[in-house]
């Protein structure tokens, strides 16, 4: 499956069971399905920490929204969690208006999001892996 253009999809793996997706371009019906693939290799791969960081995402249509309450779901069944990062404006406001973020916590960077998940408060998340897809 080939991403549409201007979706970037980059991941970064910061512990054994933890990645941080980046995600670049509007999150709408076009990448929500490749988006949800990119998400469920996560999980094959015994990934059960997501961190999605939102910086460069201006827009987000019912369909992204639904690719992350699935993802919520799907590492719910697996004891994982979700952490939303950085959201622009727009975004965010789905996110408020739709309660996903009682759902998962949503954070203003990703390093925040990462300290929070890895424990650190100090130092920023050892990158250990990255698998990059930018079309």
């Amino acid at each position: 499956m080939s991403e549409p253009a201007g979706l970037g999809v980059e991941v970064a793996v910061i512990s054994s069971d933890a990645a941080i997706i980046t995600v670049s371009g509007e999150l709408d019906a076009d990448i929500g399905l490749v988006l949800q693939h990119q998400l469920a290799g996560q999980v094959v791969h015994g990934r059960r920490h997501l961190v999605l960081d939102l910086a460069n995402v201006p827009f987000m249509d019912s369909s992204g929204l639904r690719v992350i309450v699935r993802t919520v779901n799907d590492m719910r069944k697996v004891d994982g969690s979700v952490s939303l990062a950085a959201p622009s404006e727009v975004v965010r406001r789905v996110l408020d208006l739709t309660g996903v973020g009682m759902t998962c916590q949503i954070f203003d960077t990703a390093d925040a999001a990462c300290e929070a998940l890895l424990g650190r408060k100090d130092e920023e998340p050892d990158r250990v892996a990255r698998d990059t897809a930018d079309r």
